[in-house]
């Protein structure tokens, strides 16, 4: 494990090199060396990572309301969430991982990874207060967390037609990005929905979720549904 990688990834310099290890080192491999694991350091991470997404939520989403607000932080602080950033900032390379979790490619799991970065995000805070973190927190899930505002409150058009075409059996629903248009900052998505494999209708959104909601919408509109 290089320190300065790790460092250079999350851009923070640590004073007390210790705590970053320690961030890294899996129960495996406390177990097999009889050292500190990172347990302790992810629970710490676990709250203080709620605790700054659910600050900038609150103040750069200002219409959402409460129920809204918890919805987009369950989306974007979770495991498959974590396990990106992780893998983003390549935190598989520097694990202190046991005998056993390195023949099963430990490295990989998306759990032990997503917590991997709960330990750090705690780590940064012993050691260098919270301004690093908030820092290093808002730049991973900024992007996220403004996907997941969209979608937020729209009703699941996609399980109410699942569940009126399946009343009389099993048929197959597939959904597809027909269309792809703007810049990064603003684009606009296109979708279809088939059954069975006959093209009900399309959608537009500006994320792809929303796009299939509203293709699931107008597909019940065509078939006199809604």
């Amino acid at each position: 494990m290089n320190i300065e990688e790790v460092e250079k990834e999350i851009n923070y310099k640590f004073k007390n090199k210790k705590l970053l290890k320690r961030a890294f080192t899996h129960t495996s491999y406390a177990y097999e060396n009889e050292t500190q694991s990172n347990e302790k350091l992810e629970f710490l991470g676990d709250s203080i990572l709620e605790f700054i997404s659910s600050d900038y939520i609150y103040s750069n989403y200002p219409e959402l309301k409460e129920g809204e607000m918890t919805k987009v932080r369950a989306s974007v602080v979770c495991e498959k969430s974590l396990y990106e950033i992780a893998v983003k900032h390549k935190f598989g390379e520097f694990l202190y991982l046991g005998k056993s979790e390195q023949k099963t490619h430990g490295d990989k799991r998306p759990a032990i990874l997503a917590d991997s970065v709960e330990a750090v995000i705690a780590a940064m805070y012993l050691d260098g207060g919270l301004d690093p973190v908030q820092k290093f927190i808002i730049k991973n899930l900024e992007k996220p967390i403004e996907n997941a505002t969209k979608n937020v409150g729209m009703k699941d058009y996609k399980t109410v037609l699942q569940e009126i075409l399946q009343q009389n059996g099993e048929v197959s629903i597939k959904y597809t990005i027909i269309n792809e248009t703007g810049p990064d900052h603003d684009k606009k998505f296109e979708a279809e929905v088939e059954v069975n494999g006959k093209m009900l209708a399309t959608g537009i959104g500006k994320s792809k979720k929303q796009a299939e909601m509203q293709a699931a919408k107008k597909a019940m509109e065509n078939i006199e549904l809604v």
